[in-house]
């Protein structure tokens, strides 16, 4: 039973599990980590032909106060920083392009918005910044710019910056203090949009290192079937014929895993409500070209169809072979229109058509296509019906929970690392 108890059981091994490991084992803990599949989970790298293509938007934003940056200091992380130029980020407005206000300079650029409305819009940001505006958790920021009486331009810049940050192309549904909780640190930050050099998998890689540094234990191809509680704790977790019994646990898996896991404990009813939630799906439309086909922007988003294309090799050279280019494109989808094939074949003809238009020539150095219908972007989509898991439950007092679906800081990878960090400081704070 020796070899089979640890401080820390960590269950999923994705960036939530891997940064929660890498942080525990450094503080000195027993830990293991137990993957059914790869490590990396959603966030992992594909080599095709030489391009390596990352599942999972590998984007860091507001990189300067991510939660990142605090395992890199403290864990030693050595991370390839690569920061997006603000002013190669373009809207295409049909018939002209102007620039996207991801800063205070991008906005006063922008010919999205003019005169008053410019004003107004500057000055809901200030407000923002300065936690003036705050929203309410009982109105949606549709319904919040109704009661405000925001003028029709204003409202219509705020939702684009909506959709294009939380990835929807239903971004009216976000409840309000959830949007401007995410836009006063993202305005407020020096470093807005960031990419990893060698994308997730660098990121893995050293996390991996500095688990197993500390005297970690990583077991990959280990599925997790049940969990064994005595009284108001855990006790242990069954991967086939053997169980792994742990002080703490931390599980890393989304919601409809976790309730499997956890039948018949005092927590699966309330986990039931979250399973039920539905993810941030897109479809994702990469291309590896084997030239370079320069323009002077290296992110373009089409305002009339919700999608956008981003030039991943021009901040992450590794990503293909010489001389080569890869670009993502990325189209956010209505609810109703996941898993329609009818809508796919829709999206994949104006994606191409969006190529067409901004990056001339692309057919004839079409290396390696790669598409995914419905990506998962994030397990949680922001509308008021749905919220996140809280890192821990009152019934168990060592069972803790992180990931993109549970509470934290920021969206996407950002919650998965802050949440982590919750979860970890409080096993140490014990």
């Amino acid at each position: 039973m020796t070899e089979n108890r640890f401080d820390v059981v960590i269950v999923g091994g994705g960036l939530a599990g891997l940064s929660a490991g890498a942080y525990l084992s450094h503080k000195g803990k027993k830990v293991a980590i137990l993957e059914r599949g790869s490590l990396g989970g959603r966030a992992v790298t594909l080599t095709i032909k030489g391009f390596h293509f990352n599942f999972g938007a590998h984007a860091i934003y507001g990189r300067d106060t991510s939660i990142l940056r605090t395992f890199e200091k403290e864990l030693g992380l050595s991370i390839d920083w690569q920061d997006f130029h603000p002013n190669k980020a373009k809207y295409d407005l049909g018939s002209t392009l102007t620039d996207v206000p991801a800063n205070i300079q991008g906005l006063f650029r922008t010919r999205v918005l003019k005169g008053i409305d410019k004003l107004a819009f500057t000055f809901e940001i200030l407000k923002t910044m300065l936690h003036m505006e705050t929203g309410h958790p009982h109105l949606s920021i549709e319904k919040w710019m109704e009661r405000k009486h925001v003028g029709e331009d204003v409202k219509e810049m705020m939702l684009t910056l909506a959709s294009s940050n939380f990835f929807t192309k239903e971004p009216g549904k976000i409840p309000s203090d959830v949007f401007f909780s995410y836009y006063r640190r993202l305005f407020a930050t020096n470093r807005p949009v960031a990419y990893i050099g060698g994308g997730w998998q660098s990121l893995i890689d050293e996390f991996v290192r500095v688990i197993e540094q500390n005297g970690g234990t990583i077991m990959t191809k280990t599925k997790v079937d049940a969990a064994r509680w005595e009284g108001d704790r855990v006790a242990a977790v069954r991967s086939g014929e053997q169980e792994i019994y742990g002080d703490e646990f931390v599980f890393c898996i989304p919601p409809k895993e976790l309730v499997k896991v956890l039948e018949g404990s005092a927590v699966e009813y309330t986990l039931r409500a979250y399973a039920s939630y539905d993810p941030t799906y897109v479809v994702v439309y990469d291309v590896g070209l084997k030239n370079r086909i320069d323009v002077p922007y290296t992110y373009i988003y089409d305002k009339q169809h919700n999608m956008f294309i981003t030039d991943i090799s021009y901040y992450d050279t590794t990503c293909v072979p010489p001389g080569g280019q890869l670009l993502q494109a990325t189209a956010y989808l209505k609810q109703e229109d996941v898993g329609s094939k009818v809508v796919f074949e829709r999206y994949k003809q104006q994606i191409e058509a969006m190529y067409d238009k901004h990056f001339p020539g692309w057919r004839d150095e079409l290396v390696v296509p790669r598409i995914s219908q419905r990506a998962v972007v994030q397990e949680i989509k922001w509308t008021m019906h749905q919220k996140p898991l809280p890192v821990f439950l009152p019934e168990y007092r060592n069972l803790f929970f992180a990931g993109d679906w549970c509470e934290g800081q920021g969206q996407l990878s950002e919650l998965s690392f802050s949440s982590a960090y919750q979860a970890s400081r409080i096993i140490l704070d014990k």
